[in-house]
């Protein structure tokens, strides 16, 4: 309720209505004088403030230290001393991708190829040595002449990945067919001179088409830092979609576990998804709060706090599913094994495709 004086007349200045208390019992609308002074206006502003952080840490808390207990809540009706389940979630998602995207914007390569850190010298010559011993066997091969050219370059950093190229025909996306093609004109040339019948089909030609045009267009692939920063831009900012799309498909999986108990249903799956990926969202945050200062202070503390957190993780779960469904702990176990599983076949194929639609945005 504000703090605005009440109106003495009863109709709603919103609907008409004649009003029997506070609110109109039509619209919701709270008859109090639509004049309000710039006081009253600050001292609202700070009234909903206020009110929304009481709500916020009371169920900040409870979504803590107990686990299913604020989804349990929800289903039995129990609601206005908590944040609702959808603003809360909304709330910590954006303030997790505005940290996930801050981090990210601080590193000068964003999809880093794991294990891809610079060779030393001593390494560089080892790789040096182990090339031209196989050169001297075999000299016919212009790659390896190119790659021995790079790795003899000391003015630049040297990478494994930037081996990739030199080592087969690798690209980022390989062409259906026997034939990988290097420029688009190369593709459409082949194809024009073709038979009808020969022809590749509308996906076909699509995708040989983009691999042609990566090719063309990054001709190291991910070898080559301009290519991964573009690919990781693209994928990185349609990961907000693969996590709001995965949700409603993780309730449907508990859906499938429980579907013997009627008394659940998918609204409630979805309540208990929801308050999950709120506790992972600040799970993560954590994690990136702990990396901070394990790099800022050097302290094996945050690396020891990093393993808790990620740890808590699994644990919580379980609990959560032991109070929200109210099963024994062998049950239970089971159930959270199968949907470990089956989440993990879900974000795998979720990947794939969000890797797969990033590549043709491209």
């Amino acid at each position: 309720m504000s703090h605005r004086p009440q109106r003495k007349e009863k109709d709603c200045l919103n609907c008409g209505t004649i009003v029997q208390g506070h609110y109109c019992q039509n619209c919701g609308q709270e008859n109090t004088e639509p004049k309000e002074t710039f006081w009253g206006m600050v001292t609202h502003f700070f009234y909903d403030i206020t009110h929304f952080d009481g709500k916020f840490f009371v169920t900040l808390k409870d979504l803590f230290f107990k686990p299913g207990f604020l989804s349990a809540e929800y289903i039995r009706g129990r609601r206005v001393a908590y944040l609702h389940p959808i603003r809360m979630y909304i709330f910590t998602s954006a303030i997790f991708f505005l940290v996930f995207f801050a981090v990210q914007g601080g590193s000068d390569d964003i999809m880093k190829v794991s294990g891809d850190e610079a060779y030393t010298r001593a390494q560089q010559d080892s790789a040096l040595r182990r090339l031209d011993e196989e050169l001297a066997t075999d000299s016919s091969d212009k790659k390896l002449f190119e790659l021995r050219a790079l790795l003899a370059d000391t003015t630049r950093p040297f990478h494994p990945s930037d081996m990739l190229p030199y080592m087969g025909e690798f690209t980022m996306l390989s062409t259906i067919g026997s034939r990988n093609y290097r420029t688009v004109r190369e593709y459409d040339s082949v194809q024009k001179a073709l038979p009808a019948s020969e022809k590749d089909g509308w996906f076909r030609r699509l995708w040989n088409r983009k691999s042609a045009e990566l090719n063309e267009k990054y001709p190291r692939n991910i070898s080559d830092k301009a290519f991964r920063n573009k690919m990781g831009n693209v994928f990185l900012h349609k990961l907000s979609y693969l996590l709001f799309i995965s949700l409603p498909l993780f309730a449907g999986l508990l859906k499938l576990l429980y579907i013997r108990r009627k008394n659940f249903y998918y609204a409630d799956h979805g309540v208990f998804t929801i308050h999950h990926y709120i506790l992972s969202f600040i799970l993560l945050l954590l994690v990136f709060l702990w990396n901070a200062l394990e790099g800022a202070t050097d302290s094996d503390i945050f690396g020891i706090l990093i393993a808790i957190t990620i740890l808590a993780w699994p644990v919580y779960l379980y609990k959560a599913m032991r109070r929200f469904y109210g099963q024994g702990r062998a049950k239970t176990l089971v159930k959270f094994l199968l949907l470990n599983l089956m989440g993990a076949i879900m974000l795998v194929i979720l990947f794939t495709a969000l890797l797969l639609f990033s590549i043709f945005q491209l």
